[in-house]
């Protein structure tokens, strides 16, 4: 007897999301069984446009937790397997991957999702889309999934354009209250530590995103998949603020983790830049040699995809503009 083909929902959360949400399940249609919707509360067309594009559409009140709606919809879509989606992503590539990692033995599958921010840069991170049934989510906000199943990365790329312009101005507050919820139960939780710090990086509160960082890094396990994006997150972060000296010293501490890492080296160049320019009299001598020496090593790495938050050109044209900038600079004062 022939054994039964997994079935394989989409699995959205979504709430005024007419703007993106035909984008998104027509991209995904294609390689999924079915794809199912559940509305917190829209008050525009997103419901009748889900439909439209051939989801199944429910309902809920929002219940003030990510994870208890996602949890929801895939109770909804009583599926084997189910793929994760916000309705401001879209699937780029790799959804031919999907029925093979279907019929391997369940884990959970992380996916690469490209985030574009303002600037024209893109941030990548591995994340946990892919979910056997019964895996299930915890947390209030940037939520995370509680399985003891293995999980491995599957070549499937997704966009994401949710931190453009007014996509991102109502998440600040919202996010903000969910994740001070969280911690008041889980005071010394790393990963929610980590969010705050950039969260407070959002809302360009500087010593507030220095503090968040420095807490998180004090209990972020050495093997933490999204410590690298912590370290160059801190480094940045203290620059902003003006510690200037506090950021190298802690790039130096870290150098030895970080020894492949173009982001690494695209951050520290980017501060001994500032350095330069707060001590003039050092510049030609100190700072910008030093500064361009950082952003000849990160094209010496060249890109490095697979690092958790790492963005798109720091091993390639960012730093090679940087680069070129600094050596025009040097030759025109030397």
């Amino acid at each position: 007897m022939p054994q039964r083909r997994p079935v394989l929902a989409a699995a959205l959360i979504v709430r005024d999301e007419a703007r993106c949400i035909a984008r998104c399940l027509d991209s995904v249609a294609p390689w999924v069984d079915r794809m199912v919707v559940l509305d917190t509360g829209s008050t525009d067309d997103t419901p009748a446009i889900a439909r439209s594009a051939g989801a199944e559409v429910h309902h809920m009140t929002w219940p003030d937790s990510f994870a208890v709606a996602r949890n929801q919809a895939l109770a909804l879509a009583d599926a084997d397997f189910n793929l994760v989606l916000d309705a401001d992503e879209w699937l780029n590539s790799g959804g031919e991957h999907l029925r093979a990692w279907c019929a391997s033995p369940p884990r959970l599958g992380r996916v690469c999702i490209h985030s574009d921010a303002e600037g024209a840069s893109t941030t990548r991170n591995w994340i946990t889309r892919v979910l056997p049934r019964g895996a299930r989510y915890q947390g209030r906000v940037h939520e995370q999934v509680a399985s003891d199943l293995p999980r491995a990365r599957i070549d499937l790329h997704l966009g994401h354009d949710g931190y453009l312009g007014a996509q991102i101005t109502g998440k600040h507050g919202r996010n903000h209250a969910l994740l001070l919820g969280d911690l008041s139960e889980r005071p010394n939780d790393p990963y929610l530590l980590y969010q705050l710090g950039k969260d407070a990086d959002m809302r360009a509160d500087r010593a507030d995103a220095c503090t968040h960082y420095a807490l998180a890094l004090a209990v972020t396990p050495a093997d933490a998949n999204w410590r690298h994006e912590l370290v160059v997150c801190a480094i940045q972060a203290l620059s902003r603020a003006g510690h200037l000296q506090d950021a190298l010293d802690f790039a130096d501490a870290e150098l030895g983790n970080w020894a492949q890492s173009p982001d690494f080296f695209f951050v520290l160049g980017d501060v001994l830049l500032e350095q330069a320019i707060a001590d003039p009299r050092q510049a030609i001598d100190q700072w910008l040699p030093l500064a361009s020496s950082a952003w000849e090593r990160c094209l010496a790495i060249g890109e490095r995809p697979a690092l958790e938050g790492s963005v798109a050109g720091r091993g390639s044209h960012l730093a090679a503009h940087n680069l070129g900038v600094v050596r025009a600079q040097l030759a025109v004062l030397g």
